[in-house]
């Protein structure tokens, strides 16, 4: 993938962690985004580590739905089951669309990828909102792994395409 884009401009992303244990110095799965998406051209332009809190995460995202330098926005953490899982619950209100082949795909690529029947509990997902694509993944590597490499980067730059198709081009 080139470093600019259709469009004459590179993809630029936000990454949110939610975790209650990690800091930006032990969040490894952030971390992971950060590289690959680099690795891709992709530009990060903000990075933050919240609590699993609702409200919190709720403050960050809004924020950055709001600034136009952001594109894309990748969490890790907080899908799974648990009580303390709650960042789908304070990202999905914000949806204006949801792209329901995200969480199929990666259920379905889990699955077939030695997580086995485990990939049920996943609740990874995506949407958008103020024309920016919103990715809600797991936080283990692997799920950040395949996430990034098998489903965003190959289609990331279509998406901002999609989403951005009736606007002037920025500059």
């Amino acid at each position: 993938m080139s470093e600019i884009f259709k469009g004459g401009y590179q993809v630029r992303v936000a990454v949110l962690t939610v975790s209650d244990t990690r800091t930006k110095e032990t969040d490894t799965g952030g971390q992971l985004v950060q590289r690959l998406a680099r690795n891709e051209g992709l530009e990060i332009v903000d990075y933050e580590v919240v609590a699993d809190d609702i409200a919190d995460i709720r403050v960050i995202v809004s924020e950055w739905l709001e600034k136009d330098e952001i594109d894309v926005i990748v969490t890790t953490g907080g899908t799974g089951i648990a009580k303390r899982d709650v960042t789908l619950e304070a990202i999905e209100p914000f949806f204006e669309k949801t792209i329901d082949g995200f969480g199929e795909l990666f259920r379905y690529v889990s699955f077939s990828e030695d997580v086995g029947t485990k990939a049920l509990l996943s609740r990874a997902a995506a949407g958008v909102a103020n024309d920016k694509a919103i990715f809600v993944l797991p936080g283990s590597r692997g799920a950040v792994k395949l996430a990034m490499e098998r489903l965003i980067l190959p289609e990331v730059q279509h998406i901002q395409s999609e989403l951005t198709k009736h606007h002037e081009p920025r500059t």
